[in-house]
């Protein structure tokens, strides 16, 4: 029996994690968080759901796959790109206090961070639609 495994990383679509982080910005209050030198390893949503299709569908996937984009940053370019796309500045950095009250434990994700690459993925051909930090925050703002 083949089995297919998924290590997910931050997932980036309306709500969530970005979501939460939408609202300092539009208040001209973004910026990075916690130390800002963190990695952030994330997967855009649409990857996600292709990735997930891939693993149903594609006999030739098995085993243990990071499911994250193949370039993840430090939350201070998160946090930046995130201010370019909704034109707002990003320069209030967010306390690690602040954080723990609105994302509670998930806030320890975001605090540590993990540099997460998806090598079986990409040696093996997966299509990403959203590699750049960029293009997904983009797409979702």
């Amino acid at each position: 029996m083949r089995l297919v495994t998924l290590r997910i990383g931050i997932v980036l679509g309306d709500g969530g994690a970005l979501g939460k982080m939408l609202t300092p910005f539009r208040m001209f209050a973004g910026g990075p968080i916690g130390t800002g030198k963190q990695w952030f390893s994330w997967i855009h949503i649409e990857d996600l759901v292709n990735l997930i299709v891939a693993g149903l569908t594609d006999s030739q996937m098995q085993g243990t796959y990071n499911a994250t984009a193949p370039n993840p940053v430090r939350m201070d370019e998160v946090c930046a790109t995130l201010g370019k796309a909704l034109n707002r500045p990003s320069w209030l950095p967010v306390p690690a206090f602040a954080l723990d009250l609105l994302l509670g434990d998930g806030a320890k994700v975001v605090l540590e961070g993990q540099q997460v690459l998806p090598r079986r993925l990409v040696e093996q051909g997966f299509q990403y639609k959203y590699g750049e930090i960029g293009g997904a925050i983009g797409a979702i703002v």
